[in-house]
């Protein structure tokens, strides 16, 4: 830093490609830091460091991080407001191009930001190898649309902007468009490149030309061109003078620097991409159901075989659950690091179980796991508590609570145009009316055979957003977490569907549940469950027994036969 000549330096948890979950390669702030959750920016003066993470972060953060880093919730102060208080106006921040985006940048506005080369990586002796997986085909079975079809609809929209062509910088948007998928990131089936589309429906692919085999180029065909991701600055020469379509809300600014070297003028538009992948075609959606209702085999096979254990702990149940996902067909990988945290691990909303925290389940405690998978013809993410033992009237009360906002949001009806942030309190109302509340999203959208948080949907308390259309998948998962002591979240999928049509001749539109697994009734106080909310429960765990009891032994299907019982 002062070889640069700055006086802060700004290091966030995103790589290149601004994922979510980076490969280890790319994991510059958890070296740094220690800090391993998704979310999570850190600022590094001469004499003080501050790490800046949300509401579902700030418990591990102060498990994982040192005592010379500041713990901070980005909801109470955020990180140029921090800086203010510890830096003068016009101070010099220092920040690796590849890894901001302009609008990101443009929060520090107050301060004279300085373009260096990364300062960890100069630092970081055993950094892992860059990820370069094979890349391979997704089969046209499980995406239900070739990608000719796909670059011929998102062609149209660039000829309608004016646009020469766009540039994708999200790999789930090229995986989608290319119908490609590769093993760059764990948990993710991604390929991590940019491309060009043009507006006639040709594609630039930037990736080293030995991960794709012959198949996979006849399967993308002669109208995608393999270019040499450092030949980005050279290919870019044949738009100069032209309008490319990029999202400057995920396109780095070193790209975006090239683009004004090539003289080309960039149009600021969403990725063309984003939504069309959101709103899954039938064949995906399809796929997305069986791969629920093998995914419940599993979940239930764990829970059965958990009930039947007098001594497991966390990591054990951890294993044995990828060990009954990895008996279904088509199951490729874990969708993310499973969470399973007992007792108060639980109130730790993204805990992942090491060998240092690893503890058994005790009696009366509550157990909270979170797990998906990643299956060729689908994406899966639930979360189910389970009382260990004799649950308290304050378990049942907070577990009820919840249960009924879940229910509140999967029976919702609601008009076109409807946002995320319009439907979030209907799952939080139960909480709010006894002064409790979570803070993490209500929804993310989920992808199919990508990724397991997709946008550009959600629900949430952030104001605006992307209305819910027929084809989305997101996940209805309110929650409750008493710190040091227990958590609570009950998460499902959901298909957005078509309802009704209005008096006005409006369209209505609701949510089918896809995920398939049984809800605990012990934690249930029936006494403040509507009608309505049991008749939605019974009718709920009649469908998961229909579904699951025939793809079960004899045990399993007695097992879920008592989990599903009449709630009355």
């Amino acid at each position: 830093m002062a070889a640069k000549g700055v006086d802060a330096y700004l290091q966030s948890v995103h790589d290149e490609w601004l994922g979510e979950y980076p490969p280890a390669s790319n994991r510059r702030l958890e070296w740094l830091t220690g800090f391993s959750g998704s979310a999570g920016m850190v600022l590094v003066l001469m004499d003080k460091a501050a790490l800046f993470t949300d509401g579902r972060y700030t418990l591990q953060a102060r498990g994982q991080v040192g005592k010379e880093y500041e713990i901070l919730n980005s909801a109470d102060i955020s990180p140029q407001d921090w800086l203010a208080q510890q830096l003068k106006p016009g101070s010099k921040i220092g920040y690796d191009p590849k890894l901001y985006t302009k609008p990101m940048l443009d929060k520090f506005s107050a301060f004279k930001t300085i373009s260096t080369d990364n300062l960890i990586d100069r630092l970081w002796e055993g950094r892992p190898s860059a990820p370069a997986t094979k890349i391979f085909a997704h089969d046209i079975k499980y995406s239900g649309e070739s990608s000719k079809e796909k670059r011929d609809r998102i062609s149209h929209t660039i000829r309608k902007s004016g646009a020469e062509a766009a540039f994708i910088a999200a790999p789930e948007s090229v995986c989608w468009l290319l119908n490609i998928r590769a093993r760059d990131v764990e948990n993710t089936p991604l390929c991590l490149a940019f491309a060009i589309l043009d507006k006639f429906g040709k594609v630039q692919l930037f990736v080293d030309s030995s991960r794709l085999d012959n198949d996979v180029r006849v399967h993308m065909g002669d109208d995608v061109k393999i270019c040499a991701a450092d030949n980005l600055q050279a290919e870019l020469r044949i738009f100069s003078q032209k309008t490319m379509l990029c999202d400057l809300q995920a396109t780095p600014v070193y790209i975006t620097g090239l683009f004004n070297e090539a003289n080309i003028k960039i149009l600021d538009a969403k990725d063309p991409c984003m939504l069309p992948k959101a709103m899954k075609n039938s064949t995906e959606i399809s796929g997305m159901k069986k791969a629920h209702i093998r995914d419940g085999v599993a979940v239930v096979k764990l829970l059965c075989w958990l009930d039947s254990q007098k001594t497991v702990s966390e990591i054990d149940v951890v294993d044995k659950l990828l060990l009954f996902r990895k008996q279904n067909d088509l199951f490729v990988e874990p969708s993310f690091d499973t969470i399973a945290g007992s007792g108060e691990h639980g109130a730790i909303v993204h805990y992942r179980a090491s060998r240092e925290s690893n503890r058994n389940l005790q009696q009366g405690e509550l157990f909270l796991l979170d797990s998906g998978g990643q299956y060729y013809d689908g994406t899966t993410d639930i979360t189910r508590t389970v009382a260990i033992g004799t649950p308290t009237s304050e378990h049942k009360d907070r577990f009820t609570s919840v249960l009924k906002g879940h229910i509140a949001l999967a029976t919702a009806q609601f008009p076109q145009g409807t946002c995320g942030s319009q439907l979030d309190v209907l799952a939080r109302q139960y909480l709010w009316q006894k002064g409790l509340d979570y803070d993490h999203g209500t929804g993310h959208g989920v992808g199919c055979f990508l990724g397991v948080h997709e946008g550009p949907q959600g629900i949430s308390k952030r104001a605006g957003g992307e209305p819910i259309a027929p084809g989305m998948v997101i996940s209805n998962e309110p929650g409750y977490y008493k710190s040091g002591g227990y958590g609570i979240r009950i998460e499902n999928l959901v298909a957005v569907v078509e309802k009704s049509v209005g008096e006005t001749g409006r369209q209505f539109f609701g949510f089918e549940t896809i995920t398939c697994a049984p809800i605990d009734i012990n934690l249930i106080d029936s006494s403040i469950l509507t009608d309505a909310e049991k008749k939605w429960l019974n009718s709920y765990h009649e469908w998961v027994k229909s579904e699951l009891s025939p793809l079960l032994d004899g045990k399993e299907r007695e097992w879920l036969e008592t989990k599903c019982c009449v709630v009355s």
